[in-house]
């Protein structure tokens, strides 16, 4: 069954690399969800003023991988801890943030959550917000498929890359096949 979940995890070209690889995964569109802004721009949402938040939008098949299998990627490759913040990527743009789409998506996030904070994997607070989802505006087409078309651009290659390869490292039980 198709079902979606959006997640805001610093810049979206690196989320959005990591979530297309994920088996189960049939579709990642970046966007930007939590502001005050109707059809916010790349530029206004950089600027910090919107309030809105860089995020991915994962379609999935719950079939094949579940919400809870969605967080623990989510949790695993970011740094929840940072508010405002993912490496050298500053602003409220940046934040953590998980969207639910329903009440079991709040329930679950909430209990992920708080599993971490119990088991303290970090030194340092969790600040991921959760939140309903409220609004998800599409970002402009030239974000699409950023990594895989831009690999070779700096940003993509220190940044983006490595978290790539990280990810594939941990996750590779999960990828796709492809």
């Amino acid at each position: 069954m198709k079902e979606k979940a959006t997640f805001g995890s610093g810049c979206f070209w690196c989320t959005e690399a990591v979530f297309q690889r994920l088996n189960g995964v049939t579709e990642v569109k970046s966007g930007y969800s939590g502001g005050s802004v109707e059809n916010p721009t790349y530029e206004a949402v950089c600027s910090g003023t919107t309030g809105h938040a860089e995020v991915i939008q994962v379609e999935y098949d719950s079939e094949v991988i579940s919400y809870e299998g969605l967080l623990e990627v989510f949790w695993n490759t970011h740094d929840p801890t940072t508010p405002n913040r993912q490496g050298n990527d500053v602003g409220t743009q940046y934040r953590s943030a998980i969207f639910f789409h329903d009440d079991n998506q709040k329930s679950l996030a909430e209990s992920y959550k708080k599993k971490l904070t119990e088991e303290q994997i970090w030194s340092d607070p969790i600040v991921t917000e959760i939140s309903p989802l409220t609004n998800f505006y599409p970002a402009e087409g030239y974000h699409d498929d950023y990594f895989n078309r831009n690999g070779s651009q700096p940003y993509c290659s220190f940044v983006v890359a490595p978290k790539v390869k990280k990810f594939k490292e941990v996750f590779a039980s999960k990828l796709k096949d492809n």
